[in-house]
């Protein structure tokens, strides 16, 4: 009876699946995007047509293609393909799939492709399950993943494997996406709407398709034409793709820092905005501004500090999300500041002296000399105290074997004045 209803639930399936689900693309010509990985005599596709596929993690955002390039490798291998979800699978199963490989390829010369959907959610026992099979061919792994492999895949199955990395879909090609959901849905989509659509997606192919097939249905139930109103209020808000402990973390942080430093005021609110949106800690946000301000601003501008310190010191006190305010006009402020890294490079260049030749002793001169028997040591002996004597500003402070060594070099941008030489 079970079997009885299964056979009628897969069935009725292809009736109630999700639009996405309907026109996904069974062939390469039917793909749309990723042109850098699978364009006209590209590696990948030439592997996928001759069956000769290797080891490989597709690596990439929601909706850009990782599954259904998969399938396709699917429908046009000779070999068994086997497919599990890194959410649900154990190390039995695993196990289980790599048993009937070998069996396979002992019986009947068989080969097996195991396709891992989010791989990065295999723990490191999983993923060592699988490193044996792989590394003698056993199998032929294919991983999705959306978060970036190298945080998340064990160093020895990166190794044994290629890593192609896939792009969030362009408008462009979401449109041609779009297009065939309309044509499966048997609806009218104006340019326009299509666009809108596309621009509302975020490179998702699935969110494109879903927003028309929500958008559609609420547009056939007032009897109505398609209308962006359909639209937006299927999509209601655009999708974040932000992951607050992998690669957009990373890439989003970098690129605020890099902006304020570039002295872009519009990008750095810009990737601000974006992180905040996203759930980033804010107090982190705060931290990097604070290193900033004295990294890269430095002393052309001794307030920028006080003003990043001030911004941390708002998020702890008020709190999101009153305080983005606040984030804001820091980020502004240091972005539009006049730029010196001379303390950053000074203390870089200490630093190096220090570790490669040890800590070097000050002169008498400068050591302590306050207890009983220190002059008798001669230390303090003659140093020039300079608000008394002038002479106290023009001495060279450092040890000896690094008399004459300069460091800081004031760059003479906005605050800091810069050497005049004499």
């Amino acid at each position: 009876m079970a079997d009885l209803f299964s056979d009628a639930a897969r069935q009725r399936a292809p009736s109630v699946a999700p639009l996405a689900l309907r026109v996904r693309p069974t062939t390469l010509d039917e793909f749309v995007g990723q042109q850098h990985v699978l364009g006209e005599g590209s590696a990948v596709r030439l592997a996928i047509a001759q069956d000769r596929v290797g080891s490989m993690i597709l690596y990439g955002p929601p909706g850009s293609g990782k599954t259904t390039l998969a399938r396709i490798v699917a429908g046009a291998t000779g070999a068994a393909f086997e497919e599990l979800s890194a959410v649900s699978a154990t190390v039995a199963m695993v196990r289980e799939v790599l048993a009937h490989a070998r069996e396979r390829l002992g019986a009947h010369g068989q080969r097996t492709i195991l396709f891992l959907d989010e791989i990065h959610r295999f723990n490191k026992a999983q993923q060592d399950a699988l490193l044996p099979a792989v590394e003698e061919g056993l199998v032929t792994l294919i991983g999705a993943t959306t978060e970036n492999p190298y945080f998340e895949v064990n160093s020895a199955l990166l190794s044994r494997t290629q890593i192609y990395t896939l792009e969030p879909l362009a408008d462009d090609e979401l449109v041609i996406v779009v297009a065939r959901g309309a044509a499966e849905l048997g609806a009218d989509v104006p340019d326009d709407i299509a666009h809108r659509i596309a621009q509302l997606a975020g490179g998702d192919a699935r969110n494109a398709l879903n927003i028309l097939e929500l958008a559609s249905q609420t547009a056939r139930a007032e009897s109505s034409a398609l209308s962006t109103e359909h639209v937006e209020d299927a999509a209601r808000k655009r999708p974040l793709v932000y992951d607050k402990g992998g690669d957009a973390h990373y890439d989003f942080i970098s690129a605020f820092i890099k902006s304020m430093r570039g002295s872009d005021p519009d990008a750095a609110v810009y990737y601000l905005a974006a992180m905040l949106e996203g759930g980033e800690d804010a107090r982190y946000i705060a931290r990097r501004m604070i290193v900033l301000a004295s990294e890269d601003v430095g002393n052309a501008d001794p307030r920028a500090l006080l003003v990043a310190v001030a911004a941390a010191h708002a998020v702890e006190h008020v709190g999101l999300p009153e305080a983005r305010l606040n984030l804001a006009q820091a980020a502004v402020y240091l972005a539009r500041a006049p730029k010196s890294n001379a303390s950053y490079v000074a203390l870089k260049e200490a630093a190096a002296d220090v570790r490669e030749r040890g800590h070097l002793r000050p002169p008498d001169a400068l050591r302590d000399a306050h207890y009983p028997g220190a002059r008798k040591l001669g230390r303090g002996a003659g140093y020039v105290y300079p608000h008394d004597d002038p002479r106290g500003f023009e001495v060279d402070h450092l040890p000896e074997e690094l008399r004459g060594k300069t460091y800081y070099r004031p760059t003479g941008s906005g605050e800091e004045e810069a050497d005049d030489g004499d």
